[in-house]
This record gives structure tokens, sequence and C-alpha cells, in this order.
């Protein structure tokens, strides 16, 4: 009998502890509803692609030559959303802290262009310099990786 009080009185406690069932997360902010990004993907391989957003690219990769070092210079890679559903690019990260990417937060619809910027800070550099740019979205496959290059030449001449 005392065993049976214990484990509804635990059975009590966690359940009130437990958040309730409402459409806000634990920190009070509302949740985005699951088909906001539709996967077709399934466990057997099989599912419609055909609906999926596609992020296609005018250039992934770009050479911005000799450039002094501590110079800063900057690229926008342009793309457009070739697919038939909203695309969400969720991160872009870079391969090196010299590189800063910025990109949009919000949906592109099916048709419409967008932008990721990349940034690069030749400061403390020198020779040739390759970066990469990983893009992360709500296609298939999910990720594009974008590159950038320049050979960095001491600002007094020579490369080193």
């Amino acid at each position: 009998m005392k065993c049976k009080k214990l484990t509804l009185i635990l059975f009590l406690a966690v359940s009130l502890s437990l958040p309730g069932c409402g459409d806000r997360n634990t920190d009070g902010q509302e949740e985005i509803p699951a088909d906001v990004v539709n996967n077709p993907n399934t466990a057997s391989g099989k599912g419609d692609r055909s609906i999926l957003p596609q992020i296609t690219f005018e250039e992934t990769e770009h050479d911005f030559g000799k450039i002094l070092e501590g110079e800063s210079v900057a690229i926008s890679f342009h793309f457009t959303n070739t697919g038939k559903s909203d695309l969400i690019i969720a991160e872009v990260s870079t391969s090196c802290g010299c590189t800063v990417p910025s990109y949009p937060k919000t949906p592109i619809r099916p048709g419409e262009k967008g932008e990721v910027k990349v940034s690069f800070n030749s400061n403390g550099r020198r020779g040739f310099q390759s970066k990469n740019v990983l893009v992360v979205a709500n296609t298939q496959p999910n990720t594009t990786m974008l590159r950038i290059k320049a050979q960095v030449v001491n600002p007094r001449g020579g490369n080193q």
C-alpha cells in the first residue's frame, strides 16, 4: 500500500511539472507549426521530392584575385528558389572567423530571388586563401557549398 501511494505521488509530481499542451514552447514563444517544412522523405526512401524548394545559385565560387593584406572584400551569391514551396535557409556557416555571411531570415517563395552575402577580412592572412561557406536549407540535399578564393599579397610588395 505504501508503495502504491509513493508511486501515485511521484506520478502526480512528474505530470504537474511537464509543460502544457499549448502552442508555446518553454520560453513562452510560439512554436512553428510542423507543416511549415514539408519533408516528403520517408524511411523507405520514397516520397515526392518535386514539391520541395530548390536553391539555384548563379555561381557557387568566386575568386577575388589578388588583394592587399588587411583589405576587406565582399561578394553576394545570388540565388533563386526554383522549387515549388517556400525556401527556408536555416543556417549559413563559414570555415573561418575571417569570413562573415549574411542571408535572408524569411521564407523565399517559389520563383523569388535572394542573396547570401559573404565578407572576407584578409587582415593577418597572406598567400592563397580558400574559404568554404555552407548553406543549410529545407532542400534536398539540404546543404550547398559556396567557396571564395583570394591571393593575399603584402602591401609592401610580394606574397610574403
